[in-house]
């Protein structure tokens, strides 16, 4: 049975760099209903920016195209985020998610992006078909306020 989210928003955007600010500041402002610790919110806007990044920098490769983002909040402060584009995929996701790997390397890329998020969230899973698109996924279980 699937769960049901508390809470759930969904927007979407055109993939222009200052872009990634406003996915940070939507992400931010739906999580504080859950009041947040500033250190747990400032690790979800800074993988919510990464994940962004990529999509405008990799998946649409200086071309103009749409970004999805849905977050969902769950039972026991679970937060799902789903950042989706409809770029140009990833041809091999494993070697995408090795630190210091780039498809920018000319750009001055750190290649750094998904070590980010996988050290920032407690779940990070990535699916791509070349020519359609990824689709990223991102999760953490916010700690009670005490």
């Amino acid at each position: 049975m699937k769960r049901k989210p508390l809470n759930e928003m969904k927007v979407s955007f055109p993939s222009y760099s200052e872009n990634e600010r406003f996915a940070r500041v939507a992400v931010s402002g739906f999580l504080t209903q859950l009041d947040p610790q500033i250190d747990e919110l400032a690790d979800v806007k800074t993988a919510v920016s990464e994940g962004v990044t990529n999509a405008i920098v990799h998946g649409y490769r200086n071309t103009l195209g749409e970004i999805f983002m849905q977050i969902r909040i769950f039972e026991n402060r679970h937060v799902y985020i789903k950042i989706r584009d409809r770029g140009c995929g990833i041809a091999d996701i494993e070697q995408a998610m090795q630190p210091l790997f780039t498809t920018a390397p000319e750009e001055e890329r750190a290649g750094l992006g998904f070590a980010v998020m996988e050290s920032f969230m407690d779940k990070v899973k990535v699916r791509s078909k070349l020519g359609e698109g990824t689709t990223l996924i991102l999760e953490k279980t916010l700690k009670e306020r005490v």
